[in-house]
């Protein structure tokens, strides 16, 4: 039997997407295990994946959280990459040490694994989420080109090249070298992302990874709470959603929207906050882990962050998008629906009001059946994409 390790890093978005394709390549016969932070040992062991602590045990919605802000830090980026270097130092040997006997190591999007897996003569695969960090190698570049591409690799190569000293590998001169000779997987739906024709053969744009949660059983509240008048809307932010104060103080602008509109709506995450602060009205309620299969499904439209994992849901089962972008990344994502015809325009985190989302919930209400249909057609497209399943076709390919 083949035997893969898969890693990865960051927020539950970062890690459900792996998990999903560790299940299929489990289901495959492929004896598959996913190696990140201690964390996510029950969300990676509940899902029938072997699991493998790497790191330091700490809570890392709470630090990305903090790093992050609310948005507004130009900061937060530099800050989220010395992040993700110290983890890399701090997590090496555990990594090491998971990659042994090994016949595959799949490297996540942050390139965590990649130099383990050389230092070991281990064969790799990618997963990339960013179009733009996939090399154009059949494309000429400009000379202003490579002094740009030069002047931001020395800070992005620094934390990789610290690793291969300690593993007696020669310094790269840029991440590109970490790439996979074999096969770079892309999970975005080719409706999103068309495939660059300057990219090599071996980059590959797959189709979302999702799953259909059929076993999920809500509770009798939220049962009723969805069964009961129209569809609600659902406020969503993943990670972004950690309970702080900044963020609180969203969470009201939201709600006192919601309020003065009549909007009947789910608010998913910030329980504790609303238990302590709020006495919702009969028209909203929270909730708090639920699959975006089924609670998207189910809902008029959802007000989200852009996060990757949401806005795939978002498209997979054909739910239009209020989208409030945090980061630069999540920005791109909100042009991206908009220009798709089924989202609204961005309202992003730092100018968020009470006035300002009661605009944005009119102009969704007054453009909803348009959008609604035009997300209906994207999702059919997304689906019979089959992502997840050309993904493990091609892994097993290259495995065999």
């Amino acid at each position: 039997m083949s035997k893969i390790a898969i890693f990865t890093m960051g927020t539950r978005g970062d890690v459900q997407l792996y998990i999903y394709l560790a299940g299929k390549l489990i289901e495959e016969g492929i004896d598959t295990i996913i190696g990140t932070h201690p964390y996510w040992k029950d969300l990676v062991e509940e899902a029938g994946v072997g699991f493998v602590p790497i790191g330091s045990n700490i809570n890392i919605e709470k630090e990305m959280a903090a790093i992050r802000g609310n948005g507004t830090n130009p900061m937060s980026g530099i800050r989220e990459q010395e992040f993700v270097a110290d983890f890399f130092q701090d997590a090496t040997h555990d990594i090491l040490n998971a990659c042994k006997g090994k016949d595959m190591v799949i490297v996540g999007h942050t390139m965590i694994g990649a130099v383990e897996a050389e230092a070991l003569g281990i064969p790799t695969i990618n997963v990339t989420l960013q179009k733009e960090s996939i090399p154009e190698k059949l494309r000429q570049q400009t000379v202003s080109e490579k002094v740009l591409e030069n002047f931001g690799s020395n800070r992005a190569i620094k934390p990789f090249n610290n690793l291969r000293k300690k593993y007696g590998l020669r310094p790269i001169k840029s991440v590109d070298e970490l790439f996979s000779d074999r096969l770079n997987l892309m999970p975005i739906s080719r409706t999103v992302n068309d495939r660059n024709p300057y990219w090599e053969a071996k980059n590959v744009v797959t189709g979302f990874w999702y799953e259909d949660d059929v076993d999920f059983v809500p509770d009798e509240k939220l049962k009723n709470f969805m069964e009961t008048g129209d569809k609600p809307v659902v406020l969503s932010f993943g990670s972004m959603s950690y309970e702080d104060d900044v963020v609180a103080d969203k969470l009201d602008k939201f709600i006192k929207a919601f309020e003065a509109t009549d909007t009947k709506a789910i608010i998913q995450g910030f329980q504790k906050n609303i238990a302590t602060n709020y006495k919702l009205p009969d028209s909203i309620m929270s909730c708090g882990d639920v699959p975006h299969s089924w609670l998207f499904s189910r809902s008029r439209y959802v007000i989200h962050h852009c996060g990757f994992g949401t806005c795939a849901a978002s498209m997979v089962y054909g739910v239009p998008s209020i989208p409030i972008p945090y980061m630069a990344e999540h920005v791109k994502y909100a042009i991206k629906l908009n220009d798709l015809g089924i989202a609204t325009k961005m309202v992003k985190v730092s100018k968020v009001s009470k006035r300002a989302i009661m605009d944005v919930l009119d102009e969704m209400n007054s453009s909803y059946y348009f959008k609604k249909e035009r997300a209906e057609e994207i999702s059919k497209k997304v689906r019979a994409e089959n992502g997840l399943d050309d993904a493990v076709r091609r892994i097993k390919d290259v495995l065999h």
